[in-house]
């Protein structure tokens, strides 16, 4: 089998002779040629404008300066000659210094003129003469007059004489007008009435100000003098005849001294006598009559509606400062509290209004009003650190009596001088101190509401009617709630089973 690839042609080959045939002969090529060389066509050079070589020939002769510059700057004809440069070889041309002196270079004493003199740090280049003074006095300075300072010595002295005087008399008389006046001034405000202005301050409805000159007139000091003794406390007027409710502790002093005196103190400074109407010792009430003429009466709230919380004004008579006032808020409500007799007799029990207010003695008798001004309890006593009835001072803990209790206590007293309680016919005590456990019988009264109802000593009464008993206060608060002769049920403890009992309350 033949082989018909191709094989490439070899140089010597008969094959390879016509390829060789075919190389094309390149010139050879000048590079600078190329690159400097004048382009195909170009046979000058590449201005082919004609020139005008005569012109060309001749150089062009710069303008002529200004006149004024060739006078300021041109060589005068007396410094013809004059040379200023030190020519070479040091030999000085004939008539070159222009005068025949030496040049400036030439002087041995000043090295400073001489050009080819070294830097030299020694003496100053100009030398003192031997003839010269060392140092010339200073001229005196020259002293200026005030005149000079002031006007620049435009002024004549005689003309500043004047202008002394001008001013001497213009000073004594603007001090002899301002004494005039002075001394007018004096005279004209003897007869001035200064106008007044409506006051400026305005108070929203119910603030505490405008509460307080709404109640205060109505509340009065209660003076007691009792021959060498007496005792001050507050009162409140409730009705328009007179009739002023305060404490009993106000005025006990007064009922076993058929001389006591009982003084009313309104706000104004009036002073009214008071007479005792009644009192009522167990709830520290008492009411008084005084006869003025149309007083201010303290409008009568509702104690029942009070909440904890609300906020309450106090105003009274604490320590002999009258119409002092005090804000707080109510504490509590329904706070059975006690406090021993005045006279020695039944110690005082009533549901009591509590307030933080401030109450020191002298309070007792006056008014505890809410926001609106009216009246909600009567302030009777305080809790204080002291041991005794008129010491120690406020702790925050005050209490009043409801005046929905006032108003009952009050009608009955001036209707019959006295008041009369409900009765249950038991001596109670609480079951254990600072406990709320109920209260304990300890004595029942032969024939009374008590044992016709069948309770007995060692029961443990826990509730009167609809109210839960805690203690012995709280047992005798919960009866005079009702009215005497009303039926009332009470629960009881007795053996640790409970008894409920119906019992008709009597009178005290």
């Amino acid at each position: 089998m033949s082989d018909n690839s191709q094989q490439p042609a070899r140089p010597g080959d008969g094959k390879g002779e016509q390829g060789a045939s075919r190389e094309a002969q390149q010139p050879a090529v000048d590079a600078a040629a190329a690159v400097f060389g004048r382009p195909p066509g170009v046979e000058g050079a590449f201005d082919t404008r004609q020139r005008d070589d005569s012109a060309a020939a001749q150089p062009s002769r710069p303008a002529q300066p200004p006149a004024s510059l060739v006078e300021a700057f041109s060589r005068d004809t007396a410094d013809a000659g004059v040379v200023l440069q030190r020519p070479p070889g040091g030999d000085i041309p004939d008539g070159a210094s222009g005068n025949g002196a030496d040049p400036l270079w030439s002087s041995a004493t000043d090295p400073w003129r001489n050009p080819g003199s070294g830097a030299v740090l020694g003496t100053p280049a100009l030398a003192q003469d031997a003839d010269e003074p060392e140092e010339q006095p200073k001229q005196q300075e020259r002293v200026f007059s005030l005149a000079e300072v002031i006007f620049g010595g435009r002024l004549r002295t005689s003309a500043l004489v004047i202008l002394a005087v001008a001013v001497l008399i213009v000073g004594a008389l603007g001090g002899t007008l301002g004494w005039f006046l002075a001394q007018q001034g004096n005279q004209l405000t003897r007869d001035v009435t200064l106008a007044q202005v409506d006051e400026a301050v305005e108070r929203p409805p119910g603030s505490v100000a405008g509460t307080v000159a709404k109640v205060a007139p109505a509340v009065v000091s209660i003076e007691v003098t009792s021959g060498q003794s007496g005792g001050v406390g507050s009162g409140v007027v409730i009705d328009r005849d007179g009739y002023i409710v305060t404490n009993d502790h106000v005025v006990a002093s007064a009922q076993a001294d058929d001389d006591a005196e009982i003084t009313a103190v309104f706000t104004d400074g009036s002073r009214a006598t008071a007479k005792l109407v009644g009192s009522d010792p167990k709830t520290d009430l008492a009411v008084l009559k005084v006869n003025v003429r149309n007083p201010t009466v303290l409008q009568l709230g509702k104690s029942e509606q009070l909440q904890p919380g609300d906020t309450v004004i106090a105003v009274g008579s604490p320590f002999g400062l009258e119409n002092t006032v005090t804000v707080g808020i109510v504490s509590a409500v329904n706070r059975p509290v006690t406090a021993p007799a005045e006279t020695g007799g039944e110690q005082v029990t009533y549901d009591a209004i509590q307030t933080d207010a401030a109450i020191n003695p002298g309070n007792s008798g006056g008014a505890l009003v809410d926001k609106n001004g009216l009246l909600v309890g009567v302030n009777s006593l305080i809790r204080t650190v002291g041991n005794a009835r008129g010491q120690g001072g406020s702790i925050g803990l005050g209490f009043a009596i409801p005046v929905d209790d006032v108003v009952k206590i009050a009608e009955s007293l001036i209707a019959n001088g006295s008041v009369s309680h409900a009765f249950l016919g038991v001596s109670a005590a609480s079951v254990a101190a600072n406990s709320s456990r109920g209260a304990r019988v300890n004595n029942v009264a032969p024939g009374g509401p008590a044992q016709e109802a069948g309770i007995k000593e060692g029961d443990v009464i826990v509730q009167v009617g609809d109210r839960t008993v805690r203690n012995a206060a709280e047992l005798t608060v919960a009866v005079r709630k009702h009215d005497v002769g009303e039926v009332t049920r009470v629960k009881l403890v007795r053996g640790g089973r409970e008894l409920v009992v119906d019992v008709k309350l009597g009178s005290d």
